[in-house]
């Protein structure tokens, strides 16, 4: 029988001063650290508060590494497992990051990252969600960082208040401030980022139609689904009574609306349009449920790995949001063949053609979603035709080749436009040029522990390496990934 591959962790907590012009890899990593010379293969970091904002990115890291570079992860635990990553070329690393403002821990978290960029220097980072925007943003300007973009998936602003809302801008407006570009997912996200006076419009991309990270077509189609295994699923959900199904696929949260859908279906069942509500998610907050009061409780379905049965037991998607960057579930719905009705709101506005592959109407009115869902519900050829050409848009649009290209070559450009400084100052910016000597004192020494679980500390990184084989390369030193 063959042996195992065994997973290694290994965290690093050491910051350690490297001549300039020695050569070399990074001993833990496999990756070029801060004193090398010149490295064939630019270096690419993608940031995110927790590793669950990954999931965006499968399968992108790799295409990457195919068309040359080196691929950094960096997040917060949680959320989700970074081992879908772990291939030859792509690292990732854990930097304990809190989504809400914490004084203390946030300064943790720039002194990691400050230390990361340091060490693996990296000729273009990529950061995604405010926290992680902020803090990457920062170091990597602080530590000269060539080419910094703020990847704007959406504006958690706008359906905040007060002092929070106040708190939010200033974040959102330093990130912008320390990137070099601001690539946004959607024209409606570009419009609001600018009339909040948070960039200057000549500071913000956007690639084509917009879209996060694409819809991989071959995945998200009908015939991809069994048809007996459809039938099963329609048995043990017990949608079986010959009504439409109206499905909703997302985190259960306020922000996406969906007292506004409860309303919606309450005044159907008063007009005596007789629906089922199909709701695939997560609860995003404790004890909060927006359908306590309708009369006919929805179906309830967790988070699952694969929604294409579900959106295959839809009659209509609907995301009542009221706010989004570019919502890849109604992508995924149209590409699927089904019919989406959404809102207005930022970013939701630009998922579908109103009238062509779906209806869009305001944000929080019921009546009016209601409406929409009934002219869908009563017509079903309306409805197949919209989801007949919203399947054509999606690919013509946001197809994962036409998208992954389109970025792969923007980050390319922003090698050469990205403003460098002289070789013998990377990794020096003016904050880690004043910090430097107090960094040094504050980060212990490098520890590992080969014998038990991996040594953590809050304040660093830990770096996996892929091999192939489902491997590790991390100093050679194996132990047990826990």
């Amino acid at each position: 029988m063959a042996p195992r591959p065994v997973s290694v962790r290994l965290t690093v907590v050491a910051m350690r001063r490297t001549e300039r012009g020695a050569r070399g890899r990074d001993h833990e990593s496999g990756l070029p650290h801060a004193g090398d010379g010149a490295r064939s293969r630019p270096s690419i970091l993608f940031g995110a508060t927790s590793s669950g904002s990954f999931h965006f990115l499968a399968g992108f890291p790799e295409y990457l590494v195919e068309q040359g570079w080196d691929v950094q992860l960096l997040s917060g635990p949680g959320g989700g497992s970074t081992e879908q990553f772990l291939r030859p070329g792509v690292t990732t690393f854990e930097l304990p990051m809190l989504r809400r403002p914490s004084p203390v821990g946030d300064v943790r978290s720039l002194l990691g990252w400050i230390r990361h960029l340091r060490r693996y220097r990296p000729d273009v980072a990529v950061l995604a969600t405010p926290k992680a925007a902020l803090l990457g943003l920062l170091a990597a300007k602080g530590t000269g960082v060539p080419a910094r973009i703020y990847h704007l998936y959406g504006l958690r602003l706008e359906t905040t208040r007060g002092a929070f809302r106040a708190l939010l801008w200033l974040f959102e407006w330093v990130s912008a401030r320390s990137a070099t570009r601001v690539l946004s997912v959607s024209p409606s996200l570009t419009r609001a980022f600018t009339a909040h006076r948070l960039a200057r419009p000549e500071k913000i991309d956007m690639l084509g139609s917009g879209s996060s990270h694409g819809v991989d077509m071959a995945w998200f189609s009908p015939q991809q689904v069994d048809e007996s295994e459809l039938a099963r699923l329609r048995d043990s959900l017990g949608l079986t009574g010959g009504r439409r199904v109206v499905g909703f696929v997302g985190r259960l949260a306020p922000d996406k609306g969906l007292e506004t859908l409860a309303a919606a279906v309450e005044l159907l069942a008063i007009r005596s349009v007789d629906v089922d509500v199909l709701v695939v998610g997560g609860v995003d907050r404790a004890g909060y449920d927006p359908f306590d009061s309708v009369t006919r409780r929805p179906v309830r379905v967790d988070v699952v790995e694969d929604t294409r049965p579900y959106f295959r037991l839809m009659d209509v998607l609907c995301l009542p949001t009221l706010r989004e960057g570019m919502p890849n579930v109604c992508l995924e719905a149209a590409a699927m063949g089904v019919p989406v009705v959404t809102t207005t709101a930022t970013g939701a506005v630009d998922s579908i053609l109103d009238g062509r592959t779906g209806i869009a109407v305001p944000p929080a009115d019921p009546v009016a979603l209601a409406a929409a869902l009934e002219s869908l519900a009563l017509d079903p050829k309306l409805a197949s035709s919209l989801g007949a050409r919203g399947r054509t848009w999606v690919h013509e649009n946001f197809s994962r080749p036409r998208v992954w290209a389109a970025l792969d070559t923007y980050f390319q450009g922003q090698l050469t436009q990205g403003s460098r400084e002289p070789d013998h100052a990377v990794g020096r910016g003016p904050i880690v040029r004043w910090l430097h000597p107090v960094l040094l004192r504050a980060l212990p020494r490098h520890r590992c522990d080969t014998r038990g679980p991996p040594v953590r500390s809050s304040r660093h990184t830990s770096p996996r390496v892929g091999l192939p084989g489902g491997g590790l390369r991390s100093g050679g030193l194996p132990h047990e990934d826990l």
